[in-house]
């Protein structure tokens, strides 16, 4: 028990409740961050994935306009309004008919036509995955302000103690080891970016 005793020392105590203290603050501020940083994924993937819905519904659009100018010019037997027909396709049917003369709405044509909103959809995917990391890493920092809060309370009800009680070093050890199982956490938790 004597060696316990050093534990409640003055210094030992006051040190603990500034260390903690700045852990918490640390902890505190780095949740915001977080809570910040997910927050802003979030928001970065819903503008995209609504950009990649209407980059979809203008693709369909442009699909059906190549339809109706391809039927146009399949259909006609003057020369100038096959022309006129054929000089109305998008880029990509030009490339697909050049490539597949008899089908060309094939799915590398589909794909072309879409290009753009699957790209915005992967970029949705990412950002909300991102997200979702900051916001594990904000649930840990929480769990950080918590055990450091919790050696903060033991530290502060140890100094409160008389220095001949004997709980005064026990609440100061166990101050000490939940600010380390704090200090774990905190570093177990993952980097992003």
């Amino acid at each position: 028990m004597k060696f316990l005793r050093i534990f409640g020392n003055e210094i030992v105590l006051g040190s603990l409740i500034a260390i903690l203290s700045v852990f918490t603050a640390l902890a505190s501020y780095q949740g915001s961050i977080a809570d910040s940083k997910q927050n802003e994924n979030e928001i970065l993937g819903m503008q995209n994935l609504n950009d990649g819905n209407a980059e979809y519904l203008s693709a369909n659009q442009f699909i059906v306009y190549d339809y109706t100018m391809y039927d146009g010019w399949y259909t006609t037997e003057d020369e100038d309004k096959a022309a006129y027909y054929e000089s109305s396709y998008s880029d990509e049917l030009t490339a697909s008919i050049a490539s597949n003369p008899d089908d060309p709405f094939t799915d590398e044509y589909y794909d072309a036509m879409y290009t753009s909103a699957y790209e915005l959809w992967d970029e949705s995917d990412a950002a909300f995955e991102t997200a979702g990391e900051w916001d594990n890493r904000g649930d840990g920092l929480q769990l950080v302000m918590l055990f450091m809060a919790l050696g903060l309370a033991f530290a502060a009800w140890a100094s409160l103690l008389k220095e001949e009680s004997n709980l005064r070093p026990l609440f100061a050890l166990a101050s000490i080891i939940v600010f380390l199982i704090g200090l774990m956490k905190y570093l177990a938790l993952p980097v992003i970016g």
